[in-house]
């Protein structure tokens, strides 16, 4: 079936109407190609621009993080992540991730997808990123806890996938993409 591309909408104003340490909320007023007027609401922001590690202990097992997760106020397994800096590329607050939350650096990053969490809403965007051939690299991070860490074999990642605290998206995108290039690549 042939993608009908539209025109976008036309902003016909934009102002913040809340904002917290991390996030603004903005307001848009936009008049669409047929007439119609909307008025639209999304998170933007500093952290709008982020990075999650999948880092591979070696060729059969990766590295896992269990950490707070305040949205729903539990525990959750996931990998080492957080947002991009002023000045940085996505593999070099990677690289920064790694040593601050796990004590490791990455000889090789390999691009695996870029994602947007909620579009409709947001303009947070993920890169997600697989570290091969770790060395150990410590960083003091900004954590307010020590990270638990733990291992869990390749070969594994279905058992993986049903794990009850695995239920971020992108950590569960990041597993299903990490399977997919390890089998295109045979490794």
């Amino acid at each position: 079936m042939p993608h009908v591309v539209k025109k976008k909408p036309t902003i016909e104003s934009r102002q913040i109407i809340a904002q917290s340490r991390f996030f603004q909320i903005e307001q848009m007023d936009l008049v669409f190609s047929n007439g119609v007027k909307a008025q639209y609401e999304r998170l933007c922001g500093s952290a709008a621009s982020a990075v999650m590690m999948v880092p591979m202990a070696d060729p059969h097992n990766i590295i896992l993080i269990r950490e707070y997760a305040a949205g729903i106020e539990g525990y959750e397994l996931t990998f080492p992540k957080g947002r991009i800096e002023t000045g940085e590329t996505p593999e070099q607050a990677g690289q920064r991730e790694l040593m601050e939350e796990i004590g490791f650096g990455a000889r090789r990053i390999v691009p695996l997808r870029d994602v947007y969490l909620a579009p409709g809403y947001s303009d947070y965007h993920c890169h997600i990123l697989l570290a091969q051939d770790l060395y150990p690299q410590k960083l003091k991070g900004d954590e307010p806890e020590p990270i638990e860490t733990l291992t869990w074999p390749v070969d594994d990642i279905g058992s993986l996938l049903n794990q009850s605290d695995l239920t971020e998206a992108r950590s569960l995108l990041a597993l299903f993409l990490l399977r997919d290039y390890l089998a295109a690549t045979g490794a």
